[in-house]
């Protein structure tokens, strides 16, 4: 009886082999990204495309409740200007919140009403609530991308690859409707259709407007987003180190001069 138990979930393990095969996301490749490493910083220029593809594309339908205008312009931003101490001060982060509308209240009568963003404004969000986002998405809701790059095993390096990855599914796989093959999403099936497209964003630097440009740009912004004190925390971990070298300097020298006369 054990015998046969053991051949049968041998058999399973067999059939079912090629079937997990299939549904294993394809391995994104890696991008060496200026902010990797212990002194890597952001590219601003990057994080300024990014955000452009996010404004004009992903916005559409992703929101980003954790983001702020006026993050735009912190230390390290895509639109950070020294000169601009308070971020709130920063132009283009207030030119760049008055293209958006808010919902807000009427102070005298209650009323709802729609005014132009401040940069203490929250990036608004492209539906009411749940149930109308996964109206307009086939019944799928796009999630928040705030965190997403720090959400997802494989960070920017796995969304860069999935929003460049969509190609024809191989034969024999069937792709119902409403879907898309995508061999960087896990089972290959994806609800969001293929939102980039060559020159679909025109970049004002004047670099070439690729979909691949495209896809590491934004997921560059996204890691920002994510991530936006990274180059802080950077900077204080060398300070913290070059404290503690010339504190184990101090240690020894004085071990030296307490211990001199001393024999061992």
């Amino acid at each position: 009886m054990l015998r046969k138990v053991s051949l049968l979930a041998a058999a399973l393990v067999l059939v079912a082999g090629p079937a997990f095969a299939a549904s294993e996301a394809k391995k994104p490749a890696d991008i060496a990204f200026s902010y990797e490493g212990p002194f890597g910083a952001y590219d601003q220029a990057q994080l300024q495309r990014g955000y452009k593809v996010y404004r004009e594309v992903c916005a559409a339908c992703h929101s980003m409740n954790m983001l702020s205008f006026r993050n735009l312009a912190d230390r390290g931003g895509p639109f950070y200007d020294p000169k601009y101490k308070n971020a709130n001060d920063n132009p283009y982060a207030k030119a760049i919140a008055a293209e958006a509308q808010i919902d807000d209240l009427d102070s005298e009568t209650g009323d709802p009403i729609k005014r132009a963003g401040t940069p203490a404004d929250r990036f608004p969000a492209p539906y009411p609530n749940a149930i109308a986002a996964k109206a307009g998405n086939g019944g799928a809701l796009p999630p928040d991308l705030s965190l997403m790059a720090k959400a997802r095993s494989g960070g920017p390096e796995y969304i860069a690859a999935l929003l460049a990855g969509y190609k024809d599914a191989p034969a024999g796989t069937a792709v119902p409707p409403g879907l898309n093959y995508n061999p960087y999403f896990p089972g290959g099936l994806i609800a969001m259709a293929a939102p980039l497209a060559p020159d679909k964003v025109t970049f004002d630097d004047g670099t070439k407007s690729t979909v691949k440009q495209q896809a590491t740009d934004v997921a560059a912004f996204l890691m920002w987003a994510a991530e936006p004190k990274l180059e802080e925390r950077k900077q204080m971990g060398a300070g913290v180190l070059v404290f503690l070298v010339l504190f184990s300097g101090l240690l020894y020298a004085s071990y030296r001069r307490v211990w001199r006369n001393e024999s061992h």
